[in-house]
Formats: structure tokens, sequence, C-alpha cells
């Protein structure tokens, strides 16, 4: 037809993309120095690192099955002897089995291991790091989870969107954005939850404060721009962070879930030292600027 060949005349006319920055589909590939640095990966230990699946954590906030078999749990020497431990269905997580080497673990995911009777829950250092903390089967059936978005869905179903991409409908109606909720892992349900208020205890997991955990003194609330949250930890020290930042572990001074070692207080590297026993030497150099 007429418009047909008018149309066709016009788009003859019209410019190329530039074939080099056209989209080629998903990323597979993760070269080693762009992996995350907490992964702690030998800069010369090859050219490739393993890019996390598409799953419920980020890719530079998880801690895929292979890295956590071979670099942290030593089970397995090379990559292919950590994808024949998942491929044979012997780790869960968050208890259930998964298959894929890639698969991402992150935040307050935990892991078991049935074979060897082992659990573990994934907890943030103070440096930043994941800590694979050890902790008992029967804490192993929960975890905490923080509440993303609240929203209504079809047909009237009030729900909330957890910080692991699950979606709970029939909440209760107290629970609201930013509280923290515990989540069964064997029935599905919520079965308890933490107000995002002062005086509850805190773990930051982004930032320049990420690993440290505190109890939340103060909450700034600014209009058009971020809220801030001012925690103190057990030995006094203060900081502050976005409240995005901020994931709530417990009421008061008890926190829900055990916590790994050091309990998140950052120190410094001279009280470090002072803590392992090694002895280091000061030296103070007179300024040669004053007379």
């Amino acid at each position: 037809s007429y418009r047909r060949s008018f149309f066709l005349r016009v788009s003859t006319h019209l410019p190329l993309k530039n074939p080099s920055k056209m989209p080629r589909g998903p990323k597979k590939h993760l070269k080693r120095l762009n992996a995350p640095k907490h992964w702690m990966l030998a800069k010369l230990g090859g050219v490739f690192a393993p890019r996390p699946s598409e799953g419920p954590h980020k890719l530079r906030e998880c801690l895929p099955l292979s890295i956590l078999l071979r670099n942290r749990l030593k089970y397995a020497l090379t990559g292919r002897e950590a994808k024949q431990i998942v491929l044979t269905r012997h780790v869960k997580v968050d208890g259930k089995v998964r298959t894929d080497p890639t698969y991402p673990a992150g935040f307050m995911d935990v892991v078991s291991i049935p074979a060897t009777d082992e659990t573990f829950r994934l907890l943030y250092d103070t440096k930043g790091r994941f800590a694979i903390h050890r902790i008992t089967a029967e804490e192993g059936k929960f975890k905490l989870c923080k509440v993303r978005r609240a929203a209504v869905g079809a047909n009237g179903i009030p729900l909330v969107h957890l910080s692991d991409s699950r979606t709970v409908r029939f909440p209760d109606p107290l629970i609201k954005v930013d509280d923290t909720v515990k989540f069964d892992l064997t029935t599905g349900k919520i079965v308890d939850f933490v107000k995002f208020e002062v005086g509850n205890m805190a773990t930051v997991t982004a930032g320049r404060n990420l690993g440290r955990i505190g109890v939340v003194t103060k909450i700034e609330k600014h209009p058009g721009s971020f809220t801030i949250v001012h925690l103190k930890d057990a030995v006094g020290h203060s900081f502050a962070t976005r409240s995005p930042n901020v994931f709530l572990i417990g009421r008061g001074t008890s926190a829900l879930v055990s916590l790994p070692k050091g309990k998140g207080i950052k120190r410094s590297i001279l009280e470090e030292a002072q803590r392992a026993g090694v002895h280091i030497e000061v030296e103070h150099h007179p300024d040669t600027h004053q007379v």
C-alpha cells in the first residue's frame, strides 16, 4: 500500500546505530581483577573469576558457592572439585539444595552441609568481608530479612518484599518498610519482627562502616535527602550512616542471631596488634617546622 511504501522509503534514510555500541545480551564472564575485593582472590591466580548467577543478591554483594567451598571452607582445591561437591547435592542454601556452583549466597543466608553436619550464616566483619559464621542447626532454621517495600497486590492482598528477594503475603499490619522480620525457613512464614526505632540493635550492610554493630541512638530525617541513622557500639564509639545501610538484628542490646568474632566492634591497627599480642613500636619524629 501507499503508507507501507512511504515508511519503507523513510526507513532507508535513517542513520544506522554504531554496531560496536549495540547490546549483545547478558555478560557471562568476569575478569579476576574486576571481581569484588572482599572475595580476596589472588591477582595472579588466574585470568577469570566465577561470575555469580542471577539470584537474590547483587553481584558485588554476594559470595558464589564455588568460592565459599574452595577459598573459605577449604573443602575443594580447585573450581572443578567445588563444582562436583555442589552437583552431588551436598550444599543447601536457606534449606534448599543448590546445584549451581555460581549461586550467589549473601548476607544472612544460611548455608548447610548435611554430610558434615555443619551450618553457617553469612555475616559481615568490620573489614567489609563475609564472615562464615558457624551456627547450630536450631539457629539455622530461621534468618533475618529487612523489609524493602510494602505494597498491596492483586485483589487487594497486602504483601512485603524482603531483602533476599522474597515476597510474603498477608504480613502483620504493623510491619513497615525498614523493619526487620524473622523468617522461618521451614514454614516460609514470618514469626517475629523488629521495628525500625531508637534503642534497637543494628548492623551496617554498606558504606564505610560496613560490618559494624551498634544500638540506634538517633534517626535524623531530611526531607528530599537521605535519612541519617546514628549508632553507638558496645565500647562507646559513635558512627552514622544512611538508613538504607542499616539492618536491625535485635531488640535493645540482645541480638536475634549469634554474632561473629569481634561482635562488630571496629578496632584500629594498634588495638588489633595488642589483642594479638604483637608489640608495635611507633616512632615520633620531631616536627622540623617548629623552631
